[in-house]
């Protein structure tokens, strides 16, 4: 009779084979094991007597797991910190512009809908800060301006504030807010226009056009096309003109001898007709005579670009700037040249060292101003007191000692 196998029992000879296939692997392990952890001996000498130490391949095999196990355990806390910060900084990101998209658009809708006071007083502060910057360029701004170059609007506005306030109780604020804006922005084009007619009359004086001044320095100017206009006030338009006349008055008056070339008050020859100092009998001139000791400073007069620098008969060494519509200043028996063919100087900018080089009997800068290659007399220039509209050009145009 057959015997039969029980229901669910694996057959004899699967496990037997199971056996075989564990005690080969076991086998095979061990081997590897030996090959890679064979047993090792140590001997130590302590106190005259030998000691023998000896670590089996199991116990090395164990320190080696050992090992394995805690290097594993540490590059898994590294990454796992490592992507949680990612995850970290990605909703950081995700926050900052849900914050910029809900501070742009619908707090401050919200903002307007539920509080237009709330609204006027951030506009109010504002405003304070504008006025505050913009005197803080120019300089305050006087109460006394004249009022014909520019419309009055103060009865208007007036007017206006009350209606809204009448129709629209919460808007009163913005309209109050809007009659500021407006009349400061007519006090500032009256501003403009006086430092503007300042400017031009203090060109006037030494002889030249304020037009041709402005025109030259804008044939040196571009840029894209950025138009200004549509619904914008046109007081506010008017305001952009006067600005930009104002700005351009003081940029030609930068270029305009009024800065002292050295720092010295004793002229010691003036402009004209002079009993010349070396052979005696009349003689021409064209400029001042500022005596002081030789390696001594030599400042540009006013902003331009360098346009010679060398030696010129009569003159020994020599620098010329050229500040547009014609005008050119000479500075002449330098000991030392310090500026460069081409360069761009600004009033009080160091170009050279007082000497006595060319037709000269002792150290002194010869300094002149020629408009058209004609001499003219430099006192004009350095003594009139040209209005400066903003206080970093003011810094700059005074130089070493500003006439």
């Amino acid at each position: 009779m057959t015997a039969r196998t029980r229901p669910g029992a694996a057959p004899e000879g699967a496990v037997a084979r199971l056996m075989d296939r564990y005690a080969q692997a076991r086998t095979y392990l061990a081997a590897r094991l030996t090959r890679w952890f064979p047993t090792r001996e140590f001997f130590m000498r302590s106190e005259g007597h030998v000691r023998f130490v000896r670590i089996s391949t199991r116990v090395q095999a164990a320190i080696a797991g050992g090992i394995a196990a805690l290097v594993l355990v540490w590059v898994g806390v590294l990454g796992w910190a490592l992507v949680g910060q990612m995850a970290s900084g990605a909703d950081h990101h995700a926050l900052l512009e849900r914050e910029a998209a809900v501070a742009g658009a619908e707090s401050r809708v919200a903002r307007y809908r539920a509080n237009l006071d709330a609204v006027a007083g951030d506009l109010k502060r504002r405003q304070d800060f504008l006025e505050k910057a913009v005197q803080g360029v120019i300089g305050p701004i006087p109460d006394s301006l004249p009022k014909g170059t520019v419309s009055d609007s103060s009865g208007a506005t007036a007017r206006t504030v009350r209606k809204i306030s009448q129709a629209m109780p919460e808007a009163t604020g913005l309209a109050r807010i809007e009659a500021r804006q407006i009349a400061f922005a007519e006090r500032l084009t009256r501003f403009a226009d006086d430092r503007a007619n300042a400017a031009s009359g203090a060109i006037r004086k030494v002889g030249l056009n304020p037009q041709s001044v402005v025109a030259d320095d804008a044939r040196a100017q571009g840029g894209p096309l950025i138009r200004i206009g549509g619904n914008l006030d046109p007081r506010f338009l008017r305001l952009a003109a006067s600005l930009g006349r104002m700005s351009a008055m003081n940029t030609g008056l930068a270029h305009i001898p009024n800065t002292m070339p050295a720092s010295f008050d004793t002229i010691s020859s003036g402009f004209g007709v002079r009993s010349d100092p070396i052979e005696g009998g009349a003689a021409f001139h064209p400029g001042l005579d500022f005596k002081g000791p030789k390696g001594a400073p030599i400042f540009a007069a006013a902003a331009g670009a360098v346009s010679f620098t060398g030696v010129r008969q009569g003159y020994g060494n020599c620098v010329e700037i050229s500040h547009g519509h014609g005008l050119i200043t000479r500075y002449a028996h330098m000991s030392r040249i310090m500026a460069r063919m081409g360069q761009q100087v600004t009033p009080g900018t160091q170009i050279g060292a007082i000497g006595s080089t060319g037709r000269s009997t002792g150290p002194h800068l010869h300094f002149e101003v020629r408009v058209n290659d004609r001499p003219v007399n430099p006192r004009p220039f350095l003594e009139a007191p040209f209005p400066h509209v903003f206080p970093e050009n003011h810094e700059a145009g005074k130089g070493p000692d500003h006439g």
